[in-house]
Parts: C-alpha cells; structure tokens; sequence
C-alpha cells in the first residue's frame, strides 16, 4: 500500500503557500451579482433561488426512462437531465448492426418523437427545466422536443432547459462526432439562433469542459479548453449575422468537479470574471446579462472509483459542496456505484439526498460566495484565471479552437495529459484512497443492490421502432427528408425548422442523420504523434 503524502501543489500544478498573507492577495473579489461576476452572477446568491437540482438518468426503454424521472420528480428534483443511448448519440438507428449491442445501454433510446412522447408522459414540459447530454445529434433532438411540445399543445417559448450541444470538445476528448468541424458548427449556429427566436427561454448549447476533464486536462486546462471553445462558437454566430448582446444570454458552460474543493472553487470564479470581461473587451458587449458566466456541473465522473465503492458518496459530497461555493446554477451528482453500473434506484435517491442536505442543512447556500474575502481563495482565484489565460493564450496563437482540433493539436494535447494523469495515480503521487492507498485485501466490496437492465429492453425498442415506420406516412417522411437535404446543400439557410418538420412526420434520428451525411460527409480523426 502507498504511503500519502499531502503534496503542496492542485493538480493544476500551482504551488501552494504554507500560508497566504493579505499582502500576497489583489484588491478584493468586487460585490456579487455585478461585473466582473467574480463573486457569482446574482446579487443574493441562492437566497433569492435554489440551484436546480438534476440527476443524470434514462435507461432501456422510454417507459423504464419515464419511470425514473417520475420517481426522481416526486422525491424532490426540480428539473430533468436526460442520458442518451450510444447510438442515439452517434446518429444510428436502433436497428443499425453498429447500433444493436449498445441500444438502450448508457442512456434511453429516443430514434424518433414517438419515443420522446413517451419519456415525458405526465411530465408538464411548460413546467420542467430539461437538459439534454447530447451533442453530435444535439439539433436534431432540440427539434424533436420542440415537436414533441408542439403536440402537447405547448407553447415553445415556454420550454425551459438546456442542451449539450458543443461538438468541439467532442472532437477533443469523447468521440461523438458525426460530421466534418465546419458543417457542425453551421448546424449549432442553426440551432442557437432558432433559439433565441422561437425558444427564447431554453440554453440551446452548454459549452462543456466536463469530459476535457474526464480525459485527463487539469482544472485550469478544463476552464480554458472551454472558454475558447467558446469563443469559437461565438465568433461563428457574429459570422452568421447573429448580435452578440442577445444570443450571449443564451450561451451556458459545463463543467466537471473533481476532489480539490478550493481548486475547484477557484476554478468557477476566475472563469466567470474571465468571460466577463472577454465578452466586455474583445466583443464590446455592455448589457450584464449577456457578460454574465452561468454554468451547471455534474459532481462525480472519473473521480469516483469501483474499489471501496461507498467513499464515492463522501467525494460526491465535497464535489457538490465545491460546486455551491463556486456558484453553480445546475448541479447533478453521480451515484456512488455509477463507476461500474447503471445507478440504482436507491443509489440514485442518495446522491440526489446529497444535494438537498447540502442546500438546506449544510448552510452553504444561505450568503452568497461565502469563501469570498479569504486570503488563500482570493489568492488562489488570481491564480488560476493566470494559469487559464496562459492555455488560452497558446490556443490563440496556434491559431484558435477549431484550426487546433482540425490539425489533431488539441487532441494530442489532452491524450498526453491522460497519460501523466493515469502515472500519477499509479504511483501514488495522486493519493485516491481505497485504489491507491488505504486499501482492503478484498477490493470488490460490491454494493447491496445491483442494476439489472432487461434483457427484452433492445428487443422491446426495436419493436416500437418498427411499429413506427409501418404506421407513419412515409411519402411525408420522404418529403420532408427531401426538403432538408436540399437546405443542408446551401450555405447559409437555418436547418431547424426542416429538421423540426422531419420529426413532426416520425423521421428517424438515422434517417435525418443519413440525408446530412450525403451533403456534408464524415469527419475524420485526424492522427499526430
């Protein structure tokens, strides 16, 4: 067993004093709720409104999806996070031989709106805040929730929510990419601006550095990853026509929270006063909620270890806290058993527990930004928005976020990083107690309660699916496949809309995907060493 020891560096390689003086501090974090936001974007904090509490779930079936999100709502979560199949994800069809062994795996199964109907039967979408983790598809199921409003009798700028939809860090670090960068960016461009007129409440991206950090990136890389990402969606929009002073209002972030609980606070304050005063000094923005940095974070991810599988809710409880003293808008927190399992319904039901004891007995969310003032988080804070300048700053002069993922730059980047990441806690330099050090002789300790999911659930899916295709019309289906090929042929025209239609006639997430795929081709891996 390794011997820990308490190193005097974060793992974003910033080293840290015995002790942190006034002296070694700035001139103060500001006021909250105004620029540059260092102190969180609201003048009250939570006392004014509680972060919307999430939990990330669906698996098998639309109706077992349901049946979860039922449960999840009448035990006290206030908003939706959706987890989506593999092949939903990669744009296949549940009858796809690609799509078979993975249907209904790690997220529900949504090929067409008939699905998406079903996952919220007796949920009011006009009273639900939703957030979707998809992005290669990410349009495409912006649109079928649209519809699927659209047949409740919904009105669409009633719907609240959020979706993924950031596919540059997908080339980056998780591989759910469909077609070429330039194509991709024009259909997340489509979608934002669809947004902003005809679902003016929902975010219709979440710049995400959450799975840069799963990868391997430190915090500081994490932060600026995502800020330049960012800034490439951004400077795609101005090229479209869009105005910067209202689709920045729309524009959120997601992030990861690893174990460093002031690493990790450091983390989201330097990033908000970051993109603040970017979006005031680089675009000229004036207006403060169109400065302004909101952001969720999922509390878990590679954190959490199989061995000794109960300390992951110790560790989801220092990630959640982390996250409300950094002033997260939405919080999900994993499972303790979601290292090796679909989370149980009881492991579910705790880690949801871990947000609500936090925000109603801990006394976190009571003032706002209550770290603020303290000489090492404002030290600290400094240094950080230092270290991410400095990522930001190579990016820009390689040549910004999408020269850099199409040259496989940034992918290497973040490949070598893994690798340092996975030495260090093979050797002890990273402590991660029960894998590393402190360990049992037995190392499975399973939980009491195993995921089972039914086996008939891929069978059940392709029935429905099948079921679907006789009964729709299909001249229509071809009709509006049609239409939304010829637009994906231009340039310049906005794909949502075509898309929205395509799912009002039951086309298939495969089907819409294929007639894209004809226009705009595949994107290929590129391969540095």
């Amino acid at each position: 067993m390794i011997t820990p020891s308490v190193s005097a560096r974060i793992p974003s390689g910033i080293e840290v004093p015995v002790a942190v003086t006034p002296q070694q501090c700035g001139d103060g974090p500001g006021a909250p709720g105004q620029y540059p936001f260092t102190r969180g974007i609201f003048p009250d904090g939570f006392r004014g409104r509680l972060w919307t509490v999430r939990q990330y779930s669906g698996f098998g079936t639309a109706e077992d999806t349901n049946q979860r999100y039922r449960f999840l709502l009448d035990q006290g979560q206030t908003g939706l996070s959706v987890a989506l199949d593999l092949p939903t994800q990669c744009g296949y069809d549940p009858v796809d031989p690609m799509a078979r062994p993975e249907v209904g795996k790690v997220g529900v199964s949504l090929s067409n709106l008939s699905e998406m109907e079903i996952v919220f039967d007796g949920i009011d979408l006009a009273r639900t805040s939703t957030s979707f983790t998809i992005n290669g598809t990410a349009a495409i199921l912006l649109a079928m929730y649209v519809a699927c409003a659209d047949k409740r009798g919904i009105a669409r700028d009633k719907l609240t929510g959020t979706i993924q939809n950031d596919i540059l860090k997908e080339y980056v670090a998780r591989g759910t990419w469909i077609w070429p960068v330039r194509p991709s960016m024009r259909l997340i461009a489509d979608s934002i601006l669809f947004a902003n007129e005809v679902t003016p409440r929902f975010n219709p991206i979440s710049i995400a550095g959450a799975h840069v950090r799963d990868a391997g990136c430190t915090a500081a890389e994490e932060m600026a990853y995502t800020l330049a990402n960012g800034l490439a969606y951004v400077d795609e929009l101005l090229r479209r026509g869009g105005e910067v002073e209202r689709f920045a209002k729309r524009l959120s972030f997601f992030f990861y929270v690893h174990m460093d609980l002031f690493e990790e606070v450091a983390k989201f304050r330097a990033g908000r006063r970051l993109w603040a005063r970017i979006m005031k000094e680089r675009y000229g923005v004036e207006d403060p909620k169109a400065q302004m940095f909101r952001f969720g974070v999922v509390c878990g991810g590679s954190s959490l270890v199989a061995p000794q599988p109960y300390n992951n809710a110790v560790r989801v409880a220092v990630e959640t806290l982390a996250a409300v003293l950094g002033g997260a808008q939405s919080i999900f927190t994993c499972a303790y058993d979601e290292p090796f399992q679909i989370p149980t319904e009881f492991s579910a039901e705790l880690a949801l527990r871990t947000q609500q004891i936090i925000a109603y007995e801990s006394g976190a969310a009571r003032t706002v930004d209550p770290l603020g003032g303290s000489y090492y988080v404002e030290w600290l804070t400094d240094r950080m928005e230092e270290s991410i300048r400095a990522v930001m700053e190579e990016i820009d002069r390689y040549g910004g976020a999408r020269k850099a993922i199409e040259d496989g730059w940034l992918q290497l980047r973040v490949a070598r990083r893994a690798l340092a990441r996975k030495q260090q806690i093979d050797s002890g330099e990273t402590p991660v107690v029960g894998l590393n050090c402190f360990t049992r002789e037995d190392r499975t300790q399973a939980p009491g309660e195993t995921f089972r999911l039914d086996p008939q659930a891929s069978a059940r899916v392709i029935e429905k699916y099948r079921a679907v295709r006789e009964r729709r019309d299909n001249g229509a289906v071809e009709r509006e496949l049609a239409r939304l090929q010829a637009a994906a042929a231009g340039d310049e025209e906005n794909l949502m809309p075509y898309l929205v239609d395509c799912c009002h006639a039951y086309a298939t997430v495969g089907e819409m995907v294929e007639r894209l795929k004809r226009e705009w081709g595949e994107f290929k891996e590129p391969i540095r060493l």
